[in-house]
């Protein structure tokens, strides 16, 4: 472990920020890095880290230090098929690409702005000198567009975090500019695991029939994602039998999101503070990730399609209309008669519930995904938003992340119907006579 004084002397020897300023964009790595499958700390003994949907920030080593480069620029995002927006990023995608190193290493990380407006980028939770924190008009000037700013200094700390700008947040973070910083531990873990996982939690208002995301919301959301993901496009969790799996999630949207995992009671095992004493584990089905927060979770694998989402119920869905009248109950026949002589093709809906939503497959705005979408092999999934599956095999080699389909459920072993009669058998009802 890192000493104390030996953590002062390597903060002490940090770059300044006005040597930041002063470092020239040609310095920097070229050419940009492409998108590989993604290395991490494997020389360490640590699992690299898999993104959902994302990848890993490949670097070199200049002299000793562990050279990395982001460009902060707009891009063409898919959060799903049938709905792209124009958002804002880190080397062509939202999140940024994952950085990962090790407890121990020194970097240098240069940031190139080629947005329309000046940014920066704060390194959340990372122990390192104030001039390299990240604060635009704090503790550096703005990374105006088209300059080229180096950040060092040395990881002193290991555990899950995250990157974003600290200017114009309000647009740059509604916008899709963020990112995952993981640091191993320089010792392998005591209790090893055999697949590690990340994804950031946000929400973005991309209302029906646009194509930017609209920065002045701060409640009304309609898209809530994974890794800037809607369900079904985003990735499943895979993993063989009896292994044991992490799950690093920061939160880096505008509303507190508690992860629920079906199958099994994960163990809470750290967070941007590293990972914690064995003391302090504990086991839980459902953990709420807070705005700016991060945690990681762990499980051993158990075989089946387990879902994994936000227990609120509108983080499970895509655009939303609020603020609509409660139709529950409400025959709406001549309603829509009289709207489809408008409205060719319109269809009310709500009457016996949304369920309807998942098979009548209206056809909404431009751009726009549908509330519930995806199918699974027993019909409609009705989720969309910040959900997932979790599928674990027995004959999953390992280090296999190629999708094996749906689970093949073992004879007997998935609820079936007895009767289709509403008034099969004798149910106690309290106050009625039996």
């Amino acid at each position: 472990m890192v000493s104390r004084r030996d953590m002062v002397g390597m903060l002490g020897g940090a770059l300044t920020a006005g040597a930041v300023a002063r470092v020239n964009a040609e310095s920097a790595p070229q050419p940009a890095p492409q998108r590989p499958s993604g290395r991490g700390a494997a020389h360490t003994g640590h699992v690299p880290v898999r993104s959902l949907n994302g990848w890993t920030l490949p670097h070199r080593i200049n002299n000793g230090v562990k050279e990395f480069h982001l460009v902060a620029e707009e891009i063409d995002h898919e959060f799903a098929p049938g709905c792209t927006a124009k958002c804002w990023g880190y080397n062509g995608t939202t999140p940024g690409p994952t950085i990962e190193a090790v407890e121990g290493d020194r970097l240098r990380i240069f940031v190139t702005n080629r947005l329309p407006e000046h940014t920066s980028i704060h390194w959340h939770g990372i122990l390192l000198p104030s001039g390299m924190d990240g604060v635009g008009g704090l503790s550096q000037p703005h990374i105006k567009p088209g300059e080229t700013y180096a950040y060092e200094f040395t990881l002193v700390q290991h555990g899950t975090h995250m990157y974003h700008p600290h200017a114009d947040e309000m647009v740059q973070l509604a916008v899709g500019m963020m990112g995952m910083f993981v640091i191993h531990p320089n010792e392998p873990d005591e209790v090893p695991v055999d697949r590690d996982y990340c994804l950031l939690l946000h929400n973005w208002a991309l209302r029906p029939g646009t194509y930017r995301p609209d920065p002045s919301i701060m409640v009304d959301f309609d898209l809530w994602t994974f890794n800037s993901k809607v369900f079904p496009a985003i990735e499943p969790l895979l993993a063989r039998t009896g292994e044991r799996v992490r799950i690093r999630m920061g939160n880096l949207s505008m509303w507190n999101h508690p992860l629920h995992l079906h199958g099994v009671q994960y163990v809470v095992t750290g967070s941007d503070g590293g990972r914690w004493p064995r003391a302090q584990w504990r086991s839980e089905v459902t953990e709420v990730v807070a705005v700016g927060q991060t945690r990681d979770i762990e499980f051993v694998a158990v075989p089946g399609d387990w879902a994994f989402h936000c227990h609120m119920s509108h983080h499970t869905m895509n655009a939303m209309g609020h603020g609509i009248p409660n139709t529950l109950g409400v025959d709406q026949a001549e309603v829509a008669r009289q709207i489809g002589k408008l409205v060719p093709g319109y269809m009310a809906m709500g009457e016996t519930g949304m369920a309807e939503h998942t098979a009548m497959h209206m056809q909404g705005p431009a751009n726009t995904l549908p509330m519930m979408t995806g199918v699974g092999p027993f019909g409609p999934l009705e989720m969309g938003g910040m959900f997932t599956v979790v599928k674990v095999r027995d004959d999953l080699a390992p280090g296999d992340y190629a999708d094996p389909g749906w689970y093949p459920n073992p004879s007997g072993s998935v609820a079936r119907r007895v009767s289709d009669n509403p008034d099969f058998g004798n149910p106690p009802r309290r106050g009625r006579k039996a």
